[in-house]
């Protein structure tokens, strides 16, 4: 089972998680040029797709859909009203209605020889999930786009091999940014997204013995920067209070514009 992030941030979001039978993608927030780019340096083409789950129906989440979807005529998942929105994007252009496939928070599906379990997740768009996937025992999950988490979030990424998890942004480079008050009060809000401190208080929960790899993603362009978050989430490591240190698991940032190192279990 292998995760690899094509592209990770707030200007374009697309990861890959795959075996060597099933080919999935969560989100196609770049350019189908790109997003193909992308599968070409993994040894894929947009013909071994098996599926795409879309998060939520943010521009930088489905910008590459309805190309893609055309060219390929890849089955798309995500939550009925998450569909709903997706389908009011004039942008995207038409995408044939029987290529969507609704699924339901916290019931599991299966695509191949990949067992897909949707969760909630706090965030302003009408019904967004993140994205859990296992192959055996193996398993791994995509959770960006959290204004907060709760005990719900905790218990549904415990026990992953594999975590892609969202380090958005600096809360002092936020406060002191050039964005309007509201747009900085959004994001900081709890269906916002999560900074850099809250990831890292959040992994710190979440690690355990067989944990393989963290990449943080969804970094802002204007809030953050790679090093930052790296450390930000090493120091909450630290600092919690569990046997764990930062140097016991391999931390990756993704980058917002090229192909991440790919884990793989």
């Amino acid at each position: 089972m292998r995760m690899c992030s094509i592209a990770s941030g707030s200007s374009g979001n697309c990861i890959y998680i795959g075996t060597e039978a099933t080919h999935l993608l969560v989100d196609v927030g770049i350019s189908c040029k790109r997003t193909i780019e992308g599968l070409n340096q993994l040894g894929l083409t947009g013909n071994d797709l098996d599926g795409i789950l879309i998060t939520h129906e943010h521009a930088d989440h489905i910008n590459g859909l309805g190309v893609l979807c055309r060219k390929f005529g890849i089955p798309v998942y995500a939550t009925g009203k998450t569909i709903a929105a997706i389908k009011k994007v004039s942008s995207l252009g038409e995408i044939d209605d029987s290529l969507f496939h609704a699924v339901k928070i916290d019931e599991k599906f299966i695509l191949k020889d990949i067992t897909v379990n949707p969760m909630k997740i706090s965030h302003d768009a009408v019904c967004p999930a993140a994205y859990r996937f296992q192959h055996g025992k193996k398993r791994m999950a995509v959770a960006t786009d959290l204004g907060m988490y709760d005990e719900y979030t905790v218990e549904s990424l415990r026990g992953m091999d594999v975590l892609l998890l969202e380090a958005n942004h600096d809360i002092n480079m936020l406060q002191v940014g050039p964005y309007p008050y509201a747009l900085k009060q959004r994001i900081l809000g709890n269906k916002g997204h999560l900074s850099n401190v809250l990831s890292g208080k959040l992994l710190s929960r979440l690690l355990h013995d067989r944990l393989k790899a963290v990449f943080l993603g969804h970094l802002s362009k204007e809030n953050n920067l790679a090093e930052l978050a790296y450390e930000t989430v090493r120091l909450e490591i630290s600092m919690a209070d569990n046997p764990y240190r930062a140097d016991d698991f391999p931390i990756f940032v993704a980058n917002r514009s090229e192909l991440s190192r790919a884990a793989e279990i």
